[in-house]
C-alpha cells in the first residue's frame, strides 16, 4: 500500500529561500576589498634662507654685469641686490706712503681712498679714510627724495677680485706705467633727511695712529692695510641698487651702489682690528 505524499508547508519553502539569499549576500560581502589607491604625496617644502652676504668679489661681479648692460643699452639691473648684506674688504697702502700733501678731509669731502702715510719724524703711522661728499653728484643726485647727503667711497682696482695687494710689480718699459687710472665702482652711503646724524662724518676723515712700542718705532707694512665697509644695499628711486653713467660710448661707465654703512674698520694685513667706527 503506497503511502501518501507530504507536500513541503509554504512557510518552510519561504524560510528555505531567505536562507540561500542571506548566505549569498555574506559571501559578497566577505570578497575582498580593492587595494586602496596610493596616496599622493605633496611635493617636499623648501626653505629658502636669507641670500649670501655679498664680499668684494661678488659685489664686483654684479657692478661688471651692471656696467656692461649700461655700456649696450640695456636695463643695467641691480634690483636683487637691495636690501642685501654685504661686508668689503680691499688693500690699501700696498705701494708705501701715501704723497706727500694729500689732502685727507676738507669742506667738500676727502677722495674716498684709505691711505696711510708716516707722522711724528716717522714715529707714528697715521692710516685715513676721508669719504668724498657725492650729495650733489650726478651720479647720486635723485636718486631718492628722502636723501639728505652721500658720502662716497671708491672701490680701488676693480680689475682684482682679491681682497690683498695686487702681485704686479711697477713695470717702466710699459706705456702708462705709472698713470694711475681713474676710479669706476664705488659704494655711495646715503642718509635719509629724518635719519640719524650720527654716522655722518661731514667732511670728518676715520683716522687712526700706529705708534711707537717704547723705543722701537713702527715699521711699514710690506702688504698694506685692509679698509673694511659693512651694511646693507639699498635702492635709488627707480628700485635698482647700483646706477652706472658714462660721459661718451668709449669710456668705461662709473657705477655706484647705493648702501647704508653700520661699520668701518681699519685691519692690518692679517686681519687684526686696529680701529672701527659704527654709527650707534
Amino acid at each position: 500500500m503506497l503511502e501518501p505524499t507530504v507536500s513541503p508547508r509554504p512557510s518552510v519553502v519561504a524560510l528555505a529561500a531567505s536562507l540561500v539569499f542571506l548566505a549569498a549576500c555574506q559571501r559578497e560581502e566577505a570578497a575582498p576589498a580593492p587595494p586602496p589607491a596610493p596616496a599622493v604625496s605633496a611635493p617636499p617644502v623648501v626653505a629658502i634662507g636669507p641670500a649670501p652676504v655679498l664680499d668684494r668679489t661678488g659685489l664686483l661681479q654684479a657692478m661688471d654685469v651692471a656696467a656692461s648692460a649700461y655700456a649696450a643699452g640695456k636695463d643695467p639691473g641691480g634690483a636683487t641686490l637691495a636690501g642685501r648684506r654685504f661686508v668689503i674688504r680691499q688693500a690699501f697702502g700696498c705701494a708705501g706712503p701715501a704723497p706727500a700733501g694729500r689732502s685727507t678731509a676738507g669742506a667738500t669731502g676727502g677722495d674716498g681712498l684709505a691711505a696711510w702715510s708716516w707722522g711724528d719724524k716717522g714715529k707714528s703711522l697715521k692710516l685715513t679714510l676721508a669719504p668724498a661728499d657725492w650729495t650733489g653728484s650726478p651720479m647720486v643726485a635723485g636718486g631718492a627724495d628722502s636723501w639728505e647727503a652721500a658720502e662716497g667711497f671708491w672701490l680701488p682696482r676693480p680689475w682684482l677680485r682679491t681682497d690683498g695687494c695686487p702681485g704686479v710689480p711697477s713695470d717702466p718699459a710699459a706705456d702708462g706705467a705709472r698713470a694711475v687710472s681713474p676710479q669706476t665702482f664705488g659704494l655711495a652711503a646715503v642718509f635719509e633727511e629724518d635719519g640719524s646724524r650720527l654716522g655722518r662724518r661731514n667732511g670728518r676723515a676715520y683716522e687712526f695712529t700706529v705708534r711707537a712700542e717704547g723705543d722701537q718705532a713702527p715699521v711699514a707694512p710690506t702688504n698694506g692695510y685692509r679698509l673694511v665697509l659693512e651694511g646693507r644695499m639699498t635702492a635709488f628711486a627707480d628700485g635698482r641698487a647700483i646706477r652706472c653713467r658714462a660721459a661718451g660710448p668709449d669710456q668705461r661707465p662709473v657705477c655706484i651702489g647705493a648702501v647704508q654703512l653700520d661699520r668701518v674698520a681699519f685691519e692690518d694685513a692679517q686681519g687684526q682690528g686696529l680701529s672701527e667706527w659704527r654709527p650707534g
